[in-house]
């Protein structure tokens, strides 16, 4: 069996789609017939190794308030907003208060942000099943993980920000859900996958025996921003190969 999903005139803002499982997903909703636009943090679509071609892309560093608001008034029409974009900061010490708050901005403060500031476009959506955001979370929402303690409470209050949003935003016929990927090959996780031993420890636990690679993770998002997914909302889908489920 293999699924497909028509987003034909559904316009979609995916940040961080320059690389990794935002361009995954960007790529994903292009290809259903969406037109999308990414953002990123570097000034031009043509700084990436990536063919971004095929998007609208627009600067945007999440963490600062100003560049937030620039991407938000820039759309004019919008019904999925995906808020990938995220950062461990591991190689600046989170447990260094500053870097900890940093981390905060970055995978959390700022998609609140960018989603209160989109919430009239995705109010006035006519997409069938409603207008839907969809927030990035991650293992470390539901584990403790001692190298990333900014990055792991961030993703925890992903978790509790979309069952928040989804109760505020419903009567506005706009559903929040989440996804939390587990460990995937991807620019962030680099270091494990180059690593035979660390990338061991992680097999060891997945019961499908191995890594999730951007792919695993775009249908899920495709799907909940669909009109099958319309009864869905405030829930987090884990994208793990079963790594959450092993004591």
């Amino acid at each position: 069996m293999k699924a497909s999903y028509d987003a034909e005139g559904a316009h979609v803002l995916v940040t961080g789609g320059s690389s990794g499982i935002g361009l995954a997903v960007a790529t994903a909703f292009i290809e259903a017939g969406a037109s999308v636009t990414i953002t990123g943090r570097s000034a031009s679509a043509d700084d990436y190794d990536a063919d971004l071609s095929a998007f609208r892309y627009l600067r945007c560093d999440i963490s600062e308030r100003a560049s937030v608001e620039e991407v938000a008034s820039s759309l004019s029409e919008l019904d999925v907003l995906v808020n990938n974009a995220g950062a461990s900061l591991r190689s600046l010490d989170e447990w260094n208060p500053d870097t900890f708050e940093q981390s905060i901005a970055v995978n959390l403060s700022g998609a609140f942000r960018l989603s209160m500031l989109c919430r009239p476009l995705l109010a006035a959506s006519s997409a069938p099943g409603g207008a839907c955001i969809v927030n990035l979370a991650s293992m470390a929402s539901f584990f403790g993980v001692v190298a990333v303690p900014g990055y792991g409470a961030a993703k925890a209050g992903v978790v509790q920000m979309t069952k928040t949003m989804a109760i505020q935003f419903a009567a506005e016929k706009i559903r929040v859900n989440a996804v939390a990927p587990g460990v995937v090959a991807t620019n962030m996780t680099a270091g494990i996958v180059a690593s035979e031993e660390r990338t061991r420890a992680h097999l060891a636990r997945i019961p499908v025996s191995r890594l999730g690679v951007p792919a695993d993770i775009a249908p899920a998002v495709l799907f909940l921003s669909s009109e099958q997914a319309g009864f869905i909302t405030g829930q987090t889908l884990n994208i793990d190969g079963g790594f959450s489920i092993q004591g």
